[in-house]
């Protein structure tokens, strides 16, 4: 599909640079299948769900993936970089994304930090687009220590090109699941989420499963290509354990729907979805890339942020609501004047099978 049919304007003062507060004021635009509206606020979910409908948090934890450092070791002037880490291959090698890339190759040292709070890599690889994959001196827990002295935390671009990022956001950009370290970015519709609120859900008797799929970087990259066809998505790691896989699928047979608390959720339980919906256990990478014409497999219903025009994630509630219906919405909220991306409002989805 062409990309610039999933394109629409979208005014500045619209993108949230911080949250709502409480967490449960933000706004709710309720979108059913039939392509109707309502405006709600998150603090109406529990009224807006069944007794017995399953939600399914993502519970991977944001690290301070956003490094700064320095080429060094050739003997001359070391030139500045900046990294974002995005996917862990081993316990001691990362891809990033660099600020600086051209002036690095393969096999150049690195050193992330300053003073006596520092980490030295090699790069072992430079890929397309900025990309590298960077081997740490360090390994396992003692890089995930150094990691967490020498970095901040990785706001989106389209917050942090317009504000510093500061001590707020460490509380602000992490969910109340995160309990699995390894996003570079938060799985943002669980951030809406507060203890009151999980009250009131288990008060309606909504039941709570929890994934892990660490988010990289790769979720806020434009999409250049024409088509959608020619994007190239970069894989994020995955997992769902036995157990949390036996009771999905056996809620799924008692008719009770899964409702994913956000894409992240959505793209791991439809990754590992077989033909006919049996939800397998998952621990490997996955680059699914869900556009109109994709066959829903798993997920009921879907609570996601507003999200970039032109971007994958748009496509993929157009793909699980309808474009013409996200199209709508989209106007709808923008009208309104609902706050988008990662510390905006949300819009709660039924699926909608081609």
């Amino acid at each position: 599909m062409r990309v610039d049919a999933f394109d629409f304007d979208l005014p500045e003062r619209l993108i949230a640079l911080r949250p709502a507060v409480p967490r449960e004021s933000a706004r709710l635009l309720a979108v059913d299948g039939e392509g109707r509206f309502a405006d709600r606020t998150i603090a109406d979910l529990p009224s807006l769900l069944s007794p017995g409908d399953v939600l399914v948090f993502n519970d991977t934890r944001v690290i301070p993936a956003q490094l700064e450092g320095r080429r060094t070791g050739r003997g001359e002037a070391e030139p500045r970089l900046g990294a974002t880490l995005h996917r862990r291959v081993d316990p001691r090698t990362w891809q990033a994304f660099v600020r600086g890339a051209r002036k690095l190759k393969d096999g150049d040292q690195v050193a992330f930090g300053s003073g006596g709070a520092s980490i030295g890599a090699s790069v072992a690889a430079l890929g397309e687009g900025g990309e590298a994959t960077f081997v740490f001196d360090l390994e396992g827990p003692a890089l995930d220590e150094a990691i967490r002295a020498v970095g901040i935390v990785p706001l989106p671009p389209y917050i942090a090109s317009k504000r510093a990022v500061d001590a707020q956001d460490s509380a602000d950009y992490q969910t109340i699941h995160a309990r699995e370290d390894g996003a570079v970015a938060a799985p943002t519709a669980g951030l809406h989420f507060t203890p009151e609120l999980l009250a009131a859900l288990d008060r309606r008797g909504v039941a709570r499963e929890y994934l892990t799929l660490h988010v990289g970087a790769g979720t806020f990259l434009p999409v250049k290509a024409d088509t959608s066809e020619a994007h190239r998505m970069h894989s994020e790691n995955g997992r769902i354990d036995v157990e949390t896989a036996d009771r999905l699928n056996a809620a799924r047979r008692e008719g009770r729907r899964l409702v994913a608390v956000g894409t992240t959720s959505l793209r791991l339980l439809e990754s590992a979805a077989d033909a006919d919906g049996t939800i397998r256990p998952f621990d490997a990478p996955t680059d699914i890339f869900i556009t109109p014409g994709y066959g829903f497999r798993a997920v009921d219903r879907l609570l996601t942020n507003f999200h970039l025009p032109r971007s994958t994630l748009f496509m993929l509630v157009s793909a699980f609501s309808g474009l013409p219906t996200m199209r709508a919405a989209y106007a709808h909220a923008i009208e309104a004047g609902y706050r988008f991306y990662s510390y905006g409002d949300a819009c709660l989805l039924d699926r909608v099978d081609a």
